[in-house]
């Protein structure tokens, strides 16, 4: 066996798509990894806790071990074995432990069926969802409406969900800023930033850097716009106000801001409300595949 073939056997422990967790002392939370080869390089994808998936230039990749620089003041080493990923993200002199499976193919049929709709909010009161942080939470019914009046906590479902259908009605204000996390890991874009600040991949209905849209719609802060959502396994589908933006496209990974990296267990539906207020949501309703 030659040294390059050992070596490309070597990395083959690597490649492939994983998911994440890094617990430090304040906690845990998800992370997600993409090794890939391509023309004889090798590419990384890393998605940190917060913010876009983006791609590692600098690595270093040495049989079983990679070295990541992440940003000038983070690193991370992670040994591969036996399937699993195990190592340390150091930050200064902080170290967090980081563990890492493989992420699930999640490669599932079509269902031959549905259930009829459902609603998720009664529009009464906040009957099967649950803030965060609910002594910062702003989030209320009123007028039939579910609102988040100004921003502090987020707010999730208390019910967990594999596939289905969303339908959900949305009225964002201009500058307005939330996203709509499906099974809690992959982000909806929802917002009506300064015209032109985001791109196809972090504009209105798209996965948040993993799923761009591929139709730009005209803008309309202020005004209710329609989602129909389909997600089975990976591959989601999202229509805006009749159109189809997202057709059936993978996901890769889970999106910054997930609450876990469990990718193969149901997950509840999850909102932003940190970042601004003043989002209204309406007529929420979901269809799951018929038993």
């Amino acid at each position: 066996m030659t040294l390059l073939v050992f070596a490309l056997l070597m990395q083959n422990a690597f490649v492939g798509r994983w998911d994440l967790t890094v617990s430090g002392p304040t906690g845990s939370y998800p992370g997600w990894l993409e090794v890939a080869t391509k023309g004889g390089q090798t590419e990384i994808r890393f998605q940190p806790r917060a913010g876009s998936v983006r791609p590692l230039k600098d690595f270093k990749l040495e049989g079983d071990k990679l070295s990541l620089v992440l940003s000038p003041q983070m690193s991370l080493e992670l040994t591969a074995k036996g399937g699993e990923l195990t190592g340390v993200q150091k930050r200064g002199d902080a170290s967090s432990e980081v563990k890492g499976v493989r992420a699930p193919a999640l490669d599932r049929p079509v269902p031959k069926s549905w259930t009829k709709p459902e609603p998720l909010f009664n529009g009464k009161d906040l009957t099967g969802w649950e803030p965060d942080r609910p002594d910062r939470s702003h989030w209320i019914a009123q007028d039939g409406y579910l609102v988040n009046e100004k921003n502090g906590a987020n707010l999730r479902t208390t019910r967990m969900f594999d596939d289905f259908k969303l339908h959900v009605e949305v009225n964002c204000p201009d500058r307005g800023n939330s996203g709509l996390y499906l099974r809690g890991r992959y982000e909806m874009q929802i917002e009506y930033e300064a015209a032109g600040v985001e791109d196809a991949y972090h504009s209105m209905g798209a996965i948040y850097g993993m799923a761009a849209v591929t139709k730009e719609l005209p803008r309309k802060p202020g005004e209710w716009e329609t989602f129909d959502i389909t997600l089975i396994g990976r591959r989601v589908t999202v229509v805006r106000n009749g159109v189809t933006v997202i057709d059936n496209q993978e996901i890769a990974g889970i999106t910054g801001g997930a609450l876990d990296s469990r990718e193969g267990d149901p997950g509840p539906f999850y909102i932003q409300g940190d970042h601004t207020g003043g989002i209204k949501f309406r007529n929420i309703t979901i269809s799951v595949p018929s038993k």
